[in-house]
């Protein structure tokens, strides 16, 4: 079986004026099916970076990123966004809900996006907005929701077409703690339902350490 999610010797370089910055310094990582693991480190330190690196948002400048098996070095732009689409699954700080759709509605249309039939895309979203205590809830538009239901939302549409991995960049980082505990409950409850691969940046010591293992990201690598 191979891993949901290898980075391997991951190097990216920024520039700032004429001054090379190695943010990335050869990155290792490999994350298990059902496994979550919590990405920690400073400010600054390149975290948003290599989750766009996993993510197949962006290209190290080094190194190989391989989802489920599959490498992506080499792969076109059409291929890297199927995988994206079908393999991967992405909660932000903020929820970056559709504001003229429902919380049905934005659970549905990425579905749809990757040809899932309307009414089978419609019945795993009530699924998901069951699991996620928000079936009474599901005709509401984000403006009417609170900020731990909008990131409830957010959290189902990421699984909603059953990725095999998660990234998530301080996805509990916008909302208050009771809040933020109980958001993070149902999203480790739901990875671990779903057999999806984690990998979720914060800066929460509390909820890192609720996660099967810490990584931490220090001058460039991962430790």
């Amino acid at each position: 079986m191979s891993s949901a999610l290898e980075l391997k010797q991951i190097v990216q370089t920024f520039h700032q004026g004429e001054t090379p910055l190695e943010v990335l310094k050869g990155a290792d990582l490999k994350i298990e099916a059902g496994e979550i693991v919590a990405l920690v480190g400073p400010s600054g330190s390149g975290k948003s970076t290599l989750l766009q690196i996993a993510g197949l948002l962006e290209k190290p400048q080094s190194g190989e990123v391989v989802v489920k098996g599959e490498s992506a070095n080499g792969l076109g732009d059409d291929r890297r966004t199927g995988i994206r689409r079908q393999e991967l699954g992405f909660v932000y700080q903020y929820h970056h809900l559709l504001a003229e759709f429902s919380a049905r509605e934005n659970i549905v249309i990425p579905q749809m996006i990757a040809q899932t039939d309307k009414k089978a895309a419609g019945e795993r979203a009530d699924e998901l907005l069951a699991t996620m205590g928000l079936t009474d809830r599901a005709t509401h538009r984000p403006a009417r929701l609170s900020g731990g239901e909008q990131q409830r939302v957010a959290i189902a549409r990421a699984l909603a077409n059953k990725p095999n991995v998660l990234l998530a960049d301080e996805p509990t980082g916008n909302l208050d703690q009771a809040t933020a505990d109980g958001v993070f409950g149902l999203l480790t409850d739901l990875v671990k339902q779903s057999g999806v691969g984690a990998l979720i940046a914060t800066h929460n010591p509390d909820l890192a350490n609720r996660m099967d293992r810490i990584v931490r990201l220090e001058d460039g690598v991962l430790v």
